[in-house]
């Protein structure tokens, strides 16, 4: 029996890689560049299946060329609004997603940037490897414990409980929002705050856990950052778009944040200006998924999906 044959815009690590070329014919994208909407539409032409990723922008004029045969579209990302779902829906295409292989090692790096943030680990990086440490002083980058502190978590799906979890064995108080409550097993004895605005209120810590959708971009601005204890330290791991950038920098400049660790941004990798020159910012390039095991699994669960649509069955994974 002929394979299916499925396009890969990106490459994969080698054991996801290998699980695919096993069951299909790969279309791959072999020099592993940024394909443009023309080529994966030209590249589609004679595949049985799309896997995307984030940085694939699919937007309703990019959906509608998709060809007509092709009705199975998996995105490696837990993230899915690069894809406009009812455009797929209205063109029958299936919709799936990866939304488990992020989830530890995503929370490991928001635990990464409260530290980082709170220790100041991005300047001291710095004036090491500027051969500009004049050795150590008693009031030399003095940042702040983790223990006793108030930490917000905005969005307590997977990510933000294990996020809870992690802090919690730093003795953080934990503090959350989301739509609704958690189960009491997974609240874990946080503190379920039914406004944003009574979460920011005690925020000592916060972290951006929530997804981009047409509530949430672009929360956190000036109105969001008055309502927070002076000196705060905010992370965000979700989305860029969560933040106003203008806003975030000023408040680092003032002192009314105390510092910012962040891991995704707006526009990314072309980020604002502004972030390169504050000292109280411990920046990372996107590296919430990647650990081997999450990107791993991120193949396999994106896999699963065009396995299971081709059986004619629902994807375990389905977003439409």
């Amino acid at each position: 029996m002929q394979k299916k044959r499925v396009l890969i815009t990106r490459r994969l690590p080698a054991e996801a890689e290998a699980r695919a070329n096993r069951d299909y014919e790969i279309v791959q994208n072999e020099d592993d560049h940024q394909m443009t909407a023309d080529e994966i539409i030209e590249k589609a032409a004679d595949v049985d299946a799309i896997m995307i990723t984030i940085t694939d922008k699919m937007p309703k004029a990019v959906v509608d060329r998709i060809p007509e045969h092709i009705k199975i579209l998996s995105t490696y990302s837990i993230g899915f609004d690069h894809i406009d779902l009812k455009a797929a829906a209205d063109r029958g295409i299936k919709v799936g997603n990866a939304p488990h292989g992020v989830t530890l090692a995503t929370a490991e790096i928001a635990m990464l940037l409260l530290l980082g943030a709170a220790r100041r680990a991005g300047e001291g990086e710095r004036m090491l490897r500027s051969k500009s440490w004049p050795g150590w002083a008693p009031l030399q980058l003095v940042g702040q414990r983790l223990d006793g502190k108030k930490l917000g978590i905005f969005g307590f799906g997977k990510i933000g409980r294990a996020l809870a979890k992690m802090a919690g064995a730093f003795d953080m108080e934990i503090h959350y929002h989301d739509i609704a409550r958690a189960k009491p097993e997974d609240e874990n004895g946080a503190t379920y705050h039914e406004t944003l605005d009574s979460l920011l209120g005690v925020s000592q810590f916060f972290s951006i856990n929530a997804p981009a959708t047409d509530q949430t971009r672009y929360f956190f601005n000036k109105d969001a950052i008055s309502k927070m204890p002076e000196g705060a330290i905010v992370v965000n791991t979700a989305r860029g778009d969560l933040v106003n950038d203008e806003d975030m920098i000023a408040a680092l400049k003032s002192g009314r944040l105390g510092a910012a660790g962040l891991d995704v941004f707006n526009g990314e990798p072309k980020i604002n200006e502004g972030y390169y020159n504050l000292p109280n910012t411990f920046l990372l390039p996107h590296l919430g998924s990647a650990a081997i095991e999450a990107r791993n699994q991120m193949g396999f669960e994106a896999l699963d999906n065009i396995d299971a649509a081709f059986a004619g069955k629902d994807m375990p994974f389905k977003l439409n």
